[in-house]
């Protein structure tokens, strides 16, 4: 058999199978959902975590009210957001200060943590015009810390060649003074807070949507039913048939 012809029994194969996925109304969709039992109280944890997590500190506490969920403390998501806002501005010097009034132990155990603080710190001072500073801090605080880590030393080349162009925009790193560098330090930091409050570092709302679409994927390929396209309304679609 010729190769066409190969290739045409495949397509016909393939439009058979296509042909033959299983369809499934909105009613029986909706029948199969409604005979899912899920716990309130499950659902209000589950937003309550994204809540304290991302650290939306009234929301938390408007939320718990009405919803009657377990009490929790304000005040370490309030001192969480703030290590996180000092981040995020460029104020790291703060947010180290800060971060070791919280608990000492998070950066005495997390190196790399420390590093990419002080990487933050080094960065800013670069931002700002500081030359000699920033040399200085880096032969100082970070050069013995490169000599003991590979990786780190790789990190604070790449950091140190910022000095090198008058035009940032034409460095091969400039990527570093961009502001998502800062809100990517903040984000590890934030996590690291949360690994030391025996909270989980990430919601896990964001990894059930993920799920969700996955097992959507997974189930276009048999049959065709009422899908969720948009996750923002949730709102379930007819298929094409």
């Amino acid at each position: 058999m010729s190769l066409f012809w190969i290739v045409i029994r495949r397509l016909a194969e393939i439009e058979a199978m296509a042909m033959s996925k299983k369809v499934i109304t909105r009613e029986e969709w909706e029948k199969k959902l409604n005979d899912v039992n899920i716990r309130k109280k499950d659902m209000n944890k589950l937003v309550m975590n994204f809540l304290v997590t991302e650290g939306y500190v009234d929301a938390a506490e408007k939320f718990r009210m009405e919803s009657g969920t377990e009490h929790i403390d304000l005040a370490t998501i309030t001192d969480r957001m703030a290590v996180k806002k000092a981040v995020q501005s460029g104020n790291v010097e703060d947010a180290i200060e800060k971060v070791n009034d919280l608990n000492p132990e998070i950066l005495d155990t997390n190196p790399q943590l420390f590093f990419h603080l002080q990487q933050q710190r080094l960065i800013e001072l670069i931002r700002n015009g500081k030359v000699e500073e920033a040399l200085e801090f880096a032969q100082e605080e970070l050069a013995p810390r490169g000599e003991e880590n590979q990786s780190f030393l790789e990190e604070l080349e790449r950091t140190v060649a910022l000095l090198a162009f008058e035009d940032v925009t034409n460095c091969p790193v400039g990527e570093l003074l961009d502001i998502s560098q800062r809100l990517k330090t903040a984000s590890e930091v934030n996590a690291a807070i949360l690994t030391s409050q025996s909270h989980e570092k990430d919601p896990k709302l964001p990894s059930l949507l993920k799920m969700l679409i996955w097992a959507q994927n997974q189930l276009d390929e048999k049959a065709a039913y009422p899908r969720i396209n948009d996750l923002s309304t949730a709102m379930l679609e007819d298929p094409s048939v």
